[in-house]
């Protein structure tokens, strides 16, 4: 990371950026809908501390990986001290009580927080509109949305409020907003990322994870974000290298599937999204990997259990009953299915799961990697999603979001990769999967398509505010 290595070699100061990032979101953030909280003053206590540190370290290999880096965390992980909303009305007045895990490791790598980015109302909406805060819009066309549920960290990357961000992802959270604002997202291998202590994570469909505009920067970020904790009822399987060297090393010939069939029943596939997904498909050829298509391996038959899981999911966060009125439509309809669902009856939504998963994975595990469109539309208007009744809303986003629930459910790794741009300046892309532990692999492969087609110079308009 750029911004690290000019730390280390005193060629910027901390508190240099940080003012440069805290006047940007000063006069850009009211357009993308950003950041729901700005922590200027603790930004620039750390910064002067980063500072205090660098001048009085002789070896600067001996200084933290992220000293002094602007690095905003999603308000659906606590940090202790700061207010904490879950993107919800009904917790205007928390303090968050203890840092997350994924927080305690950014802080030992030296970050600098300058604040808490928008999500929806518990993170449950592929969009992030309706909670505390402005609407998240992508940068490339401020009346869309920059979907969700991490849409307030992608909004903030794209815009050039931050360097990198922390996400999160339980049905496509890093790759829907990635996709949606035209930069590079990684959702880990489940267990990679400890998702405590706070927020429970029973059914492992969640997890943290980076959104920047380079591989590079992506891969340091998921170095220092990975690990698991006591309590974890997951970890990830080791890894040969640093995610960071594997940015670094050519992935060789490797055994591509593909698929742009979605298993949501009726969900199409915008030509224009179908236009990335074929160019995604010739690069790949290009480069020299062989690239086949993907048999059936995952049906719509386990659309049905995903969605009961998301009821479920939706009822974990404990809401004050004298404040229920408070929550959105959405929100209070999802709850409703998941208090109505019966412990076998969840029993059986994992099993089946499971037993399709179970069939899935020989087949899967033939290749190194699986290419999809990361979502089924380009970004869509503002109020799409939220300005519908729940039972539509919901229709939507399975329509919009056909492809990325899969891993979650698989608990594979899979990033967002943003090759294309549509004629009207829209960014769309592309998803890989890949075994499971197969980080390296999916961000070796990533490097070598940014190195061949490089986007890191497309900036949205906004970036000359």
């Amino acid at each position: 990371m750029r911004l690290a290595a000019a730390v280390r070699t005193r060629e910027l100061s901390p508190v240099e950026i940080v003012d440069h990032y805290l006047d940007r979101i000063e006069r850009v953030n009211p357009q993308v809908g950003a950041f729901v909280t700005v922590t200027a003053e603790l930004a620039r206590e750390q910064a002067r501390a980063a500072e205090k540190l660098v001048t009085g370290t002789a070896d600067p290999a001996e200084l933290p990986p992220l000293l002094g880096v602007p690095i905003p965390i999603k308000d659906l992980n606590m940090v202790a001290g700061v207010p904490m909303t879950f993107g919800s009305r009904t917790f205007h007045d928390l303090t968050g009580f203890a840092d997350d895990n994924v927080v305690v490791l950014l802080r030992e790598a030296g970050s600098v927080l300058t604040g808490k980015t928008t999500t929806p109302e518990f993170g449950l909406p592929c969009y992030t509109e309706g909670g505390v805060a402005p609407p998240a819009r992508t940068p490339w066309d401020l009346t869309r949305s920059a979907g969700g549920s991490s849409g307030g960290a992608a909004a903030a990357v794209a815009a050039g409020l931050a360097p990198v961000a922390q996400g999160s992802d339980g049905g496509g959270s890093i790759r829907i907003p990635a996709s949606a604002c035209g930069l590079f997202g990684i959702k880990p291998t489940r267990g990679r990322v400890s998702q405590g202590p706070v927020i429970p994570d029973l059914f492992g469909l969640s997890t943290n994870g980076p959104i920047a505009r380079t591989v590079r920067d992506a891969a340091l970020l998921l170095d220092v974000m990975s690990g698991s904790m006591p309590g974890d009822l997951y970890a990830a399987p080791p890894v040969e290298r640093t995610f960071l060297g594997y940015a670094e090393r050519p992935p060789g010939r490797l055994r591509i599937a593909r698929s742009a069939d979605p298993i949501v029943p009726g969900a199409e596939v915008h030509p224009d999204v179908l236009a990335a997904y074929e160019d995604a498909s010739r690069l790949l050829e290009e480069l020299g990997h062989e690239v086949v298509d993907l048999p059936p391996v995952m049906g719509p038959e386990m659309v049905p259990h995903f969605e009961l899981l998301w009821g479920v999911m939706a009822t974990l966060t404990p809401v004050d009953p004298a404040r229920e009125d408070m929550l959105q439509p959405l929100t209070r309809w999802l709850r409703e299915r998941g208090n109505a669902t019966s412990a076998p009856q969840l029993f059986q939504a994992h099993a089946a799961l499971q037993g399709a998963l179970r069939a899935a994975f020989p087949v899967m595990n033939e290749y190194d990697a699986i290419l999809h469109p990361t979502l089924a539309q380009p970004p869509v208007p503002v109020g799409h999603f939220h300005d519908q009744e729940p039972e539509e809303n919901f229709r939507r986003q399975k329509m919009f979001t056909p492809f990325t629930s899969a891993y979650n459910i698989s608990g594979q790794p899979a990033v967002s990769v943003p090759l294309h741009w549509t004629d009207e300046g829209l960014p769309i892309g592309v998803m890989l999967a890949g075994r499971l532990g197969g980080e390296g692999t999916l961000i070796s492969l990533s490097a070598q398509l940014e190195q061949a087609r490089p986007w890191i110079a497309r900036k949205p308009d906004i970036w000359d505010a």
